[in-house]
């Protein structure tokens, strides 16, 4: 006689999608919340019974026994500067006996959903997140659940959330009168997507410096990564630029293919300016020189607004902002050699 067939085990998604919401409201109804509205409650109840589903207590609680987890969204783990912040929040949070899930979205909103939706569900006790989708309403649900969220690098639409952010606009603003200042009329700008806050607020850096010098703006639209800075040099180029100013290290690696592919001399030929100051830009020949973020800096900040949340002694959102220091190293100006 063969023996009687198992039915896979189902998961919360399921459920979720049954009842018509995140697995995170879900996970709040299960684990006895009150911030769930009664009708999404009676919604996910109704779906729990008509698909027999038994959440697995035993795995609930070994997760409550665990350390103290920390999640930590990022948009592009192949970006130096998230690299450096996941580092150095892994090291301050260790020390203060958290532990850190890290989760990356590629800049894409469905896996910044799906990543939120799972946070919520462990029921971590705070969120570092760099966000795609600054008013994702999961976001918004973590905060519901108590959970404290702090925004790093890019703010968040809801307003209870914690910030730790860079200056972009004066960051843009020092770049480009930088390269004025170095004798250029003919300034391109490399743009990250302007849905994302960090390259809009560049974008409007460069704009009003170069307005105000009476320049004509040269701006093309990259991705933030190495192909789109590839692409957008090889257009401003094209338009006569003489100089750029690149919004992020990745797509300022695409710039020094697309100068060399052009046989052109980077400091001599073209100059070039990168937001961003990845471990390599000293390693250009000549060194790149560019517009930096105290990364060790900010994730230390943002671990401390965190933790202050978790462990009672702030309540009110705080907001820090930090200013970028400009390194001078060479291939601006011939007095930078």
């Amino acid at each position: 006689m063969s023996p009687p067939s198992s039915r896979p085990r189902l998961r919360i998604r399921e459920v979720a999608e049954r009842a018509g919401v995140s697995p995170a409201t879900v996970s709040r109804v299960l684990n006895g919340s009150t911030t769930v509205g009664e009708a999404k409650r009676d919604d996910v109840l109704a779906a729990v019974h008509e698909l027999g589903y038994r959440p697995n207590r035993t795995a609930s609680n070994l997760r409550r026994q665990k350390a103290q987890m920390i999640g930590v969204v990022i948009s592009d783990i192949e970006n130096p500067h998230f690299t450096q912040m996941v580092r150095a929040v892994e090291d301050a949070a260790y020390r203060r006996g958290y532990r850190v899930v890290l989760c990356n979205t590629d800049e894409d909103p469905a896996k910044q959903r799906d990543y939120l939706d799972v946070l919520a569900a462990e029921r971590v006790a705070g969120a570092i997140i760099s966000p795609t989708e600054a008013d994702a309403p999961e976001i918004s649900e973590l905060i519901d659940q108590g959970t404290s969220v702090v925004a790093y690098d890019r703010a968040v639409g809801d307003r209870r959330a914690d910030a730790v952010l860079s200056a972009n606009v004066d960051g843009a603003r020092m770049g480009t009168e930088h390269l004025i200042a170095c004798g250029h009329q003919s300034i391109g700008f490399i743009s990250g997507p302007t849905r994302i806050e960090t390259a809009a607020e560049r974008l409007s850096g460069y704009d009003e410096t170069v307005s105000a010098a009476r320049l004509r703006p040269l701006v093309a639209f990259g991705d933030f990564r190495f192909t789109g800075g590839v692409r957008a040099t090889r257009e401003l180029l094209a338009q006569g630029a003489t100089a750029l100013l690149v919004a992020n290290n990745l797509m300022a690696v695409g710039a020094l293919h697309a100068i060399r592919e052009s046989e052109l001399r980077v400091g001599t030929d073209i100059a070039l300016v990168s937001i961003d100051d990845p471990p390599w830009a000293e390693l250009t020949d000549p060194p790149l020189t560019t517009l930096a973020q105290p990364v060790r800096d900010m994730a230390d900040a943002a671990v401390e607004l965190l933790l202050g949340r978790l462990e009672g002694s702030r309540k009110r959102r705080k907001h820090q902002v930090f200013p970028f220091e400009l390194c001078h190293r060479g291939s601006c100006c011939a007095e930078e050699m």
